[in-house]
């Protein structure tokens, strides 16, 4: 019988060769991994316990004016209370995304064998993103903070996407949403500087997304193989229309107006701060490498990825 680090280094050496996996063999791991480290946020995390005094909500150099004017002009509990903000607007980000993630994992599993593993593990990450987005809409409420829905058109747009998109664009918008966040997760969590509670959302996030990522890059890589030349290119289009929309939607403006700071001229700063391009750009990255990989930065596709500032 092969052994699980036999299998673990085959799987390696096909994505050293861009090969294809077996779906019924990733989706029946991603499912014992889903039985193994699965976590309830309302049993799991402390939602009674009184914020620390000082604590950022988010860490600091991820907060959107780090290192402009503004931010040097600003007190230190200034700089907190926008990180509180900031994260409540991720978190309200985040929800969006989900919501439009679960209805595209329906439509991708609806004509598919309910018996099959690949639809179980579908099954199994809906589960996984409904947990999410009430842990989310939790973790605002805690915070004191409004809900920061993205505006109008984006959630049009939104609407849109779900119901129009491809197989493939479903997949590559999936883990758009998913590999920037899960990027600045990463860091968020080991952070001391962190409250608690975020560093605890935070953490059960990243261990959770692990999975959901490796299944959309094993089903991305397989369709942009499979699926029709039309498919493919549409694929490149919209994929970097939504990389667009997502750059944009990251920071919603609200959040400056709402701790006292002049909203147009925080928005500017950000756009002209290099360092906020630079921690989008590093945040994108393995997943900018990888779209490369398959073939999805390409042609007009790329242009619009360059544009949305995610890819140097």
């Amino acid at each position: 019988m092969t052994t699980l680090s036999e299998a673990e280094a085959l799987d390696e050496l096909r994505d050293a060769l861009g090969m294809l996996k077996d779906r019924e063999q990733v989706a029946r791991r991603l499912l014992e991994s889903s039985a193994k480290h699965s976590f309830d946020p309302d049993r799991e995390l402390d939602w009674e316990a009184p914020f620390e005094e000082g604590k950022w909500f988010w860490p600091p150099e991820l907060v959107s004016l780090y290192d402009t004017p503004m931010w040097r002009r600003m007190s230190e509990e200034q700089r907190v209370l926008l990180s509180r903000h900031e994260a409540a607007a991720l978190a309200s980000l985040g929800i969006w995304f989900e919501l439009i993630l679960m209805q595209l994992l329906v439509r991708h599993i609806y004509d598919k064998s309910a018996t099959s593993a690949h639809v179980r593990y579908a099954l199994t990450e809906i589960e996984d993103e409904c947990r999410h987005s009430k842990m989310f809409a939790r973790v605002i409420a805690r915070g004191g903070t409004p809900w920061y829905p993205v505006g109008r058109v984006h959630q049009n747009l939104g609407r849109l996407f779900k119901t129009v998109s491809t197989t493939p664009g479903s997949f590559t918008a999936t883990l758009l949403g998913e590999e920037v966040l899960d990027w600045m997760q990463r860091l968020t969590f080991p952070d001391e500087r962190v409250q608690p509670l975020i560093r605890g959302v935070t953490r059960i996030h990243v261990i959770e997304e692990a999975r959901h990522v490796r299944y959309a890059r094993e089903e991305l890589r397989r369709q942009m193989v499979t699926a029709p030349k039309w498919s493919q290119e549409f694929t490149r289009v919209t994929s970097g229309e939504f990389a667009r929309v997502f750059s944009v939607a990251f920071i919603n403006p609200e959040v400056y107006t709402n701790v006292g700071l002049d909203r147009r001229a925080a928005v500017a700063q950000v756009r002209a701060s290099g360092h906020r391009r630079d921690v989008m750009q590093q945040g994108a990255r393995k997943l900018t490498d990888f779209l490369d990989d398959i073939g999805v930065l390409r042609g007009v596709g790329r242009k619009l990825w360059r544009s949305s500032g995610l890819l140097a």
